[in-house]
């Protein structure tokens, strides 16, 4: 295992689901070999130490260079898990009770940091930052005026701010992780969006997935990347047919559509269909990634996915 890591390469990487019929069981789909595992993770048995901490309502809200967080909301706290390490750390929420409209967790080599937007806990909408090598929580004011009424939408790590969408009329706005500082990405939008969606490798390459259309509804689906003038270039259109298809599976309801970046893989899913749509970046084609094979017939909405690259030395 140090070896592996030595080298740069991982193990392996995976597409992590979480469904409402997998009870803490998340199937994973070797991106490597390109095919499903057998086996699926299990907090339970990865982690046995927890087990007064997990509960039915344990709900896993994201991950970031192999580290895993979940809420535990019957004990006002956080878990954040290292798998391959099977190691875990409690974090508890700023106050009680704490209730958060959107969530990203980012996790580096020197640690990690979480980011909570709320406002149903407090008399006024207020942003929290937990960062991990202190081991406490900082509170910043003001981002409504901002982010308007779309905040729930989640940000993406790009140079050590998160990058977020606004509502029509589409914008981007940024929020420095040290400093608390709100700021907004001043540069012109392709035309005649109908949604937008950005996704990032974290420091070098920063995406924006959009519909193409009128009236807000999508004909077409395009891909630019931010370039070193910060204009957007436009890389790709999604093929027509597999077009029609994701557009009809999310029924024109973009607010279902979410994406994300996994190891050169640009992932465009919707929390109400089985299958991920992603473009290959380095072979620039597109493909839809096939429906878990143990998922029953009859399934249910609610398909959340996640990359998952297991990492020995990610400290929690």
């Amino acid at each position: 295992m140090s070896k592996h890591t030595a080298s740069g390469s991982p193990f392996s990487s995976f597409l992590l689901l979480s469904h409402p019929q997998f009870f803490q069981q998340f199937p994973l789909y070797d991106s490597i070999v390109g095919s499903w595992r057998n086996l699926a993770l299990s907090l339970s048995l990865l982690l046995p130490g927890t087990g007064s901490n997990v509960s039915p309502s344990c709900t896993l809200l994201s991950s970031s260079n192999g580290l895993i967080c979940f809420s535990l909301p019957s004990s006002c706290s956080l878990l954040v898990c290292n798998f391959v390490a099977k190691s875990s750390r409690i974090v508890e929420f700023p106050s009680h009770p704490f209730a958060f409209e959107s969530f990203v967790f980012v996790s580096m080599s020197f640690g990690y940091k979480i980011f909570v937007l709320c406002s149903k806990s407090f008399s006024s909408n207020s942003v929290f930052v937990y960062d991990s090598k202190v081991h406490s929580w900082q509170k910043f004011d003001g981002f409504e005026p901002i982010l308007g009424d779309n905040y729930r939408q989640e940000g993406v790590f790009f140079n050590g701010s998160l990058y977020f969408t606004t509502s029509e009329p589409f914008s981007i706005v940024c929020f420095d992780l040290e400093s608390g500082r709100w700021g907004r990405l001043d540069n012109e939008l392709p035309g005649d969006l109908t949604f937008v969606r950005l996704v990032s490798d974290g420091e070098k390459r920063l995406y924006l997935i959009g519909g193409v259309g009128r009236n807000g509804i999508s004909r077409s689906m395009k891909l630019w990347e931010l370039d070193g003038e910060r204009n957007w270039i436009e890389v790709e259109s999604l093929p027509e047919m597999m077009c029609k298809k994701f557009l009809s599976v999310s029924y024109h309801n973009y607010d279902r559509v979410y994406c994300f970046l996994h190891e050169g893989m640009i992932c465009i899913c919707c929390y109400t269909w089985p299958e991920i749509l992603y473009y290959k970046v380095s072979r620039r084609t597109w493909h839809w990634l096939p429906r878990c094979p143990s998922l029953p017939e009859k399934w249910s909405c609610g398909f959340r996915w996640f990359s998952f690259v297991p990492e020995l030395y990610a400290p929690v």
